[in-house]
């Protein structure tokens, strides 16, 4: 009866130890699934079918080894990624990096924001009501709260996204359809295919996600001694990634495909959804996106504002005063400010700015990864936590792979033509 109290306390101390830890992973990797990414996942679904389903498990695989780099060089070093390669690859290259990242999370963040006009839209509510609202509620979130406060507020909205999980399920997919599309996979040769991949892959695993993960297990504190609690909360994060992509490709996969719909945004699949699977999977859809929408446009410029101000040496924090920040502070209000303002204007081009962000995020995610790879193997920085032999092959593989779609997209128009 002792050993078992004994054990009943070490049980729950150890489950105290976890849910203290969690966090990271699973914000980052559910944030992850922002409005850019239904959007894409929402087209790749309208187009292709169960086509690209495939795609989602390298994906998995690299998001899952890439984030475990990540904390732990977060949690070795105790510096952010962007102080990292400003200290190892000088300023000019950090500079160049670091200008290509602010406009793609400013496209990215402008499409969270159209993810919130269109959701509300669907609900009657008009964008010049919707965008305003959300972005002075998503500011004092951020500026006004504290990091805890935040964090569970986010973890809130991660278990909202399975709603895509019912919404997929209302279609009825076919899964041995499904089945047969991921146990053979297939891409057309295509400028198309080919952009669409980089995109899929470009929102799977974003070029962001890596600053703002490493970011946020040092403004949570962790430490090496309870990394299998960490790796564990990236493990579920990864998981919640490709499921809620899964979800959302099954269930456009199913109506719209069929039927020959095209969509251009994910509003127009909520839209397109109600005659063919009902107007719940309809609704059920757009909150989804919406709630998707208000949390990554709370984390993208919050993530952008980070790894900026840690490029160049500013401080940076949620729990610290605008005093004490104002890089900041100022950085991550300008974005909010300027992303809001592009959706407000009549005739943007909000659907090309999504689609395009995601496949800049593709190009620009080998440079980060390349970066990564040799700053984690450096054991000057790492110590005795360099990478091993299997994370370095599927590291510099899923590098090899993501620069052979980026320059085949490049080129594949000059072959056509």
């Amino acid at each position: 009866m002792f050993r078992t109290k004994i054990g009943g306390s070490n049980f729950f101390r150890r489950l105290a130890v976890f849910f203290a830890i969690l966090g990271p992973g699973i914000i980052t990797g559910s944030v992850d699934n922002d409005a850019g990414g239904i959007t894409t996942y929402s087209v790749a679904g309208a187009i292709y079918g169960y086509g690209l389903i495939w795609t989602l498990i390298p994906s998995f695989i690299v998001l899952l080894v890439i984030q475990e780099m990540n904390a732990r060089m977060g949690i070795v070093t105790g510096k952010g990624l962007s102080d990292l390669i400003r200290e190892n690859a000088g300023m000019k290259i950090t500079f160049f990096i670091f200008i290509g990242l602010l406009l793609s999370n400013i496209g990215n963040t402008t499409t969270e924001f159209a993810g919130v006009a269109g959701s509300m839209e669907i609900f009657g509510v008009s964008k010049y009501i919707s965008v305003p609202v959300t972005a002075v509620m998503v500011w004092f979130l951020v500026v006004k709260g504290t990091y805890k406060i935040a964090e569970r507020i986010f973890l809130l909205f991660s278990l909202s996204l399975l709603t895509y999980v019912v919404s997929a399920l209302m279609s009825k997919p076919e899964w041995s359809a499904i089945g047969a599309s991921i146990i053979h996979p297939r891409m057309e040769k295509s400028t198309q295919s080919f952009a669409m991949v980089i995109a899929l892959v470009g929102t799977t695993i974003a070029p962001w996600m890596q600053f703002y993960m490493q970011s946020s297990v040092i403004e949570k504190g962790l430490k090496m001694k309870n990394f299998k609690y960490t790796l564990i909360d990236i493990a579920v994060g990864c998981v919640v990634t490709v499921v809620v992509a899964f979800f959302i490709m099954v269930a456009c996969g199913s109506t719209l495909h069929p039927n020959g719909i095209v969509i251009n945004e994910a509003k127009d699949a909520a839209m397109a959804l109600e005659p063919l699977a009902g107007k719940l999977a309809s609704h059920v859809f757009a909150f989804g996106l919406f709630i998707a929408s208000v949390f990554s446009a709370t984390i993208l410029p919050l993530a952008t504002a980070f790894y900026v101000s840690e490029a160049f040496g500013f401080e940076a924090g949620i729990d610290k005063k605008w005093d004490d920040a104002k890089e900041f502070y100022t950085l991550y209000t300008g974005i909010l400010v300027i992303s809001a303002l592009i959706i407000l204007i009549p005739g943007a081009p909000l659907i090309s700015i999504s689609i395009w962000s995601q496949v800049l995020n593709g190009i620009l995610l080998p440079v980060v990864l390349v970066s990564m790879i040799l700053l984690i193997n450096n054991k000057k920085i790492m110590g005795t936590y360099v990478n091993n032999k299997l994370q370095n092959s599927i590291g510099w593989t899923a590098v090899i792979v993501l620069v052979g779609l980026s320059v085949t997209l490049l080129f594949l128009p000059l072959i056509n033509s």
